[in-house]
Order: structure tokens, then sequence, then C-alpha cells
């Protein structure tokens, strides 16, 4: 009797615990009925998309040179920004251009020096950063063939890159010429290169002799001055 009594006790607290976990769950989980605010960012049947007037000379696709130009300056004019994504594989890109699809676009697919590493294959040997050149260039090429499907400008960058990772877009800068010679187009859009560690001096002079060079097949340069 006394161990019926025992298990009855021990059936009933595990009920009670049982049902508080319920309910305190049920605390936590929204309303079905309870009214929600439209996101500004949610897009419906009726909405406009947030960027529908660019300049006539952004097109769906990759934007370079002068129509890249116009578009920052129609971003800076019209006060919005163009959010920029770190990818590392055609997982991740896609994702950010369906993104933009579906939220009105344009978006920055971004690379970074491991990033391509990583798209190339982490087992590979990295040395001249031929594995993070290799990947990064791929992973451009990439969007070049898809990015006018989704019907977005797609501006193609690569991240923070320190005066050790020049060699990194040296390997992208001749990539860019070639793809210049056979289209007009450079690969990529524009390069940052953060050299904030060194003399100032040493910094702008190394950007400048850079931006030469992009120049003259329509890269657009970012550069960082200092910590």
């Amino acid at each position: 009797q006394t161990s019926c009594s025992v298990l009855s006790i021990l059936v009933k607290m595990k009920l009670a615990l049982l049902s508080a976990l319920v309910a305190g769950a049920a605390a936590f989980a929204p309303a079905q009925q309870a009214f929600r605010a439209p996101s500004s960012l949610q897009a419906t049947a009726t909405d406009a998309k947030a960027f529908a007037k660019l300049p006539a000379t952004v097109k769906p696709g990759v934007v370079t040179g002068d129509a890249l130009v116009d578009l920052l300056d129609a971003a800076k004019d019209a006060g919005w920004a163009i959010p920029g994504v770190n990818v590392v594989g055609s997982n991740s890109i896609n994702s950010c251009m369906e993104a933009a699809a579906k939220y009105g676009g344009p978006i920055m697919v971004t690379f970074s020096k491991g990033g391509g590493q990583f798209i190339a294959g982490k087992s590979l040997d990295n040395t001249d950063d031929r594995a993070s050149i290799a990947g990064t260039v791929a992973a451009a090429k990439h969007v070049h063939e898809v990015a006018a499907l989704y019907g977005v400008p797609i501006v193609l960058h690569t991240d923070h890159c320190q005066k050790a990772w020049l060699p990194w877009i040296d390997g992208l800068l001749a990539a860019s010429e070639e793809h210049f010679e056979q289209t007009g187009q450079p690969l990529f859009s524009s390069h940052m290169l953060d050299l904030s560690e060194e003399p100032l001096e040493e910094n702008i002079a190394i950007c400048k002799s850079y931006l030469e060079k992009f120049a003259k097949v329509g890269i657009l340069l970012e550069f960082e001055l200092g910590v």
C-alpha cells in the first residue's frame, strides 16, 4: 500500500511538472490571432519593391564601371544603403541574389581571401594564394553566369585586403584583365585595400598604384586610411 501511495505521488508530480512546462511554453508562443505589423522588408503583391527606380545605366547582372558609379551616386542621393554579404559558396551567393530579387535589390556579393580559399576547397595548397585566387575567381564567374536570371543588379566586391595579402588582389586583377579583353567588362566590380596598419604615406602610395591599374579595366577601389 505504501509503495502504491509513493507511486501515485510520483505520477502526480510528473503530471504537474509536465503541465507547468506546457504552460510555460505556451506563455512564450505568439497568439495565433495576434496582430502583427507588416515588416518594411516584407513584399506583397501590392507592395512596390524597395529600389524600383534605378539609373538607366544599371541593369540586372553584375554592375561595373560607370554604371556602378551611377548606382552608388543614386544610393547616396536617395539615402539608402546597399547590403554587402560575405559569401563562402554558391549556396550563400544564390541566397543573396534570391533575397535581392525578393526584396528589391541591388545587393553586394563580397568575397574575402579566406572565403575564396574555402570555395576552392580547404584541403588545397594555398601557396602564393593560388587556392584563394582560384576560388574567388570561380565564384565570380558563377555570379556572372546567373546574376541576370535573378533580375537584380549585383556588385561583386572583395573585402579587407591587408598588405601581406596583395598577391591575392594581383591574381584577381589578372582575371579581370583577361575578362575585360574578352567582354569589355572586368570580372569584379570593386576591391577594398585595408592598409590601415601601414604608415599613411605608404598606404596612399600603394592604393594609388592599384587605383591606376583598376581604372584601366573599370574597377572601383575602396581603401581604408587608418584605424
